[in-house]
């Protein structure tokens, strides 16, 4: 990811040590609503790359209002689950990609077999990621029993919360059909 997107790129700046800690830790309520607002389908859209000299915030704006799907109970309520672990078990994830790929080699372009369902926005910024969409409608290459993707169509990364009815239905239709 360094050598095709770049430091900036949100996965590689997350690896770096205490930088990204520091930044969301500095104000929660803020972090929570812009990286919320950002990465949703009521958001302008993120390109998750970190601006020169600057942090990951700087691309996710402040909402001028939070969207239906979010209030600030919530926001408050993911701050107080943040108050004491702070942000470095969620960025760990990102410093340890390296090693979980390497303990799950053994498993790399095996089928999943198992029924399967692909729900997502269209504007998830995943989805924008060059040949993501087509990566995507071709999954039933290597999932051979995927059933059905679900595309919902204005939601963004937070498909549950942004459209907790359309994911209740697809997940519902699914496994009726099953």
């Amino acid at each position: 990811m360094r050598e095709r997107i770049g430091d900036g790129y949100y996965m590689v700046h997350f690896q770096r040590p205490d930088v990204p800690e520091a930044e969301f830790d500095r104000d929660r309520a803020a972090t929570f609503r812009r990286m919320l607002y950002a990465a949703s389908g009521d958001g302008p859209g993120l390109a998750p790359i970190v601006p020169e000299g600057g942090g990951f915030l700087d691309a996710c704006p402040e909402p001028g209002k939070l969207p239906g799907w979010l209030t600030e109970h919530d926001v408050e309520t993911l701050v107080a689950e943040y108050e004491h672990s702070g942000f470095t078990g969620p960025v760990n994830w990102y410093r340890n990609l390296d090693r979980n790929w390497e303990l799950t080699t053994a498993w790399h372009r095996a089928p999943i077999s198992p029924p399967a369902l692909y729900v997502a926005g269209d504007r998830d910024l995943v989805v924008a990621a060059p040949g993501a969409r087509e990566g995507i409608e071709r999954m039933g290459d290597f999932v051979p029993n995927l059933r059905e993707v679900v595309w919902l169509p204005g939601c963004g990364h937070w498909t549950q919360q942004e459209r907790p009815a359309e994911v209740n239905e697809a997940l519902l239709n699914f496994l009726h059909a099953l």
